[in-house]
């Protein structure tokens, strides 16, 4: 397991003991990186020195509630509510136990550490993605489970290029469609680059499993390992994120999670493998018939549930290009060992026994995914949700409630959805649903330069 902190449930205080002991430890840090990261993963905050760093841990950090009101411009949501109706008010940011260590690719000697907030009163901020991760884990945790995770990140290297201009894959190769997937040369050519990564993640307490050249020319794929904490494996999954752009820059690289930067082309997705385990630690997947049906009632809360969720898992505009290309779902349908679908039961047996869900864009937040994710699933644990039967062969030939095809469905779907309102609170839906039509509106306002080449 990953050396992350225990817990990152709001009922655990960071101590500024850690901080003491940090700076003894590491008396060159000129400078720590506060890093809250925000409603779409975003990380925000501020940059403080050092020797402030015991008072944050003791006293917290007073930072803008609108935080969560930005749209992926970084631009405020007016129309949350959150600035000129209450004053733009402060909340109370907490260091993350754990959370502080050295940025290994940072020239200055720099430190850094994760956020989550509070309200004025102590309580868990509703705007907070942790937070509403932590309301799913605790709905779980009343039936006695606890979810073990581990995401799945895909990404493409880039040649850096001008902002707006069609990237270009660190390998194109020959061919009319060189894929080249799981490409021992490919990985070859950027070893250096990746074991730099390792490194970086390691220092930073985020454990890398195995690495793999992807579907398309210059896309790879890292997996992290399995965690028995899920907001450990959120944060871990952000993290990566953050560890591949700075080390890829390093490199002369851009490295993206961009959801389709190509038509004819594999996408990027974050896959998140789920298991549940007893207070005994056990998988209880994995203990025969009976976590067979445990499974399965999971995967139907999944399934039942993903039309609403479909905004969390594909929170971009461009994300929805995503869903009818390869490897990636448009329907929600599920089986045993087929990539095709939005719900995957891998091989496996016993404390191996899980599922992986497939929706998600490699640019979403992890903490609202993984919150989703483990909402759908304990929905199926709560009632007598139908289960549709397993695809066997071709996913095209299978009838099923097709997931929405453009953001402004997946919007309405959600705005719509009682469940959404009734698991993460309405008005956490009706921010969410604000952030994400303010960046729709902004896309269906630009006029592509297609439109130019056609139309003048």
């Amino acid at each position: 397991m990953a050396n992350w902190p225990p817990t990152a449930e709001h009922s655990i205080v960071a101590n500024d003991d850690e901080a003491a002991e940090f700076a003894a430890k590491n008396p060159d840090i000129e400078i720590v990186e506060l890093l809250l990261p925000d409603t779409n993963g975003v990380f925000r905050g501020k940059w403080m020195p050092t020797n402030h760093l015991e008072g944050l841990f003791r006293n917290g950090l007073a930072l803008a509630k609108s935080v969560f009101a930005l749209d992926a411009w970084g631009s405020d949501v007016i129309s949350t509510g959150l600035y000129h109706e209450v004053g733009d008010r402060d909340g109370i940011c907490r260091a993350v136990p754990g959370t502080l260590r050295r940025v290994p690719w940072a020239e200055r000697p720099t430190a850094q550490v994760l956020l989550r907030m509070e309200d004025e009163d102590g309580t868990p901020y509703f705007a907070d993605p942790r937070t509403l991760l932590g309301n799913s884990v605790a709905r779980l945790a009343a039936r006695g489970l606890r979810p073990v995770v581990a995401f799945e990140l895909e990404f493409f290297l880039f040649e850096l290029a001008q902002g707006g201009d069609q990237p270009s894959p660190v390998i194109e190769g020959i061919g009319p469609d060189r894929t080249n997937i799981y490409s021992m040369s490919d990985l070859r050519a950027y070893g250096d680059l990746f074991a730099e990564i390792e490194t970086a993640a390691e220092s930073l307490g985020v454990e890398t499993d195995t690495i793999i050249s992807e579907a398309a020319p210059g896309q790879f794929e890292i997996n992290l390992i399995h965690v028995g904490d899920p907001f450990a494996a959120a944060d871990q999954a952000l993290m990566l994120r953050r560890i591949i752009r700075q080390v890829a820059r390093r490199h002369g690289l851009n490295a993206s999670f961009m959801a389709k930067p190509f038509p004819a082309r594999s996408g990027n997705g974050m896959h998140a493998h789920v298991s549940l385990v007893d207070q005994d630690g056990r998988n209880v997947f994995g203990t025969g018939p009976d976590g067979e049906a445990l499974l399965r009632r999971c995967v139907a809360g999944l399934l039942s549930t993903m039309h609403a969720a479909t905004l969390p898992f594909v929170s971009t505009f461009n994300g929805f290009r995503r869903l009818s290309g390869a490897y990636s779902p448009s329907k929600a349908l599920w089986a045993e060992n087929n990539r095709y679908v939005a719900v995957r039961l891998p091989r496996g047996d016993g404390p191996a026994r899980r599922f992986e869900h497939r929706v998600a864009g490699a640019d979403a937040n992890p903490h609202l995914v993984l919150a989703a994710i483990l909402a759908g699933a304990e929905r199926g644990l709560a009632g007598d949700v139908p289960l549709p039967l397993p695809v066997e062969g071709d996913v095209g030939q299978v009838p099923g409630q097709s997931l929405p095809p453009t953001m402004r469905h997946a919007l309405e779907a959600f705005e719509a959805s009682e469940w959404i309102a009734d698991t993460f609170g309405a008005k956490w839906r009706d921010l969410y649903a604000k952030v994400k039509r303010q960046e729709l509106e902004g896309f269906e306002a630009y006029v592509s330069p297609l439109e130019y080449e056609t139309y003048l």
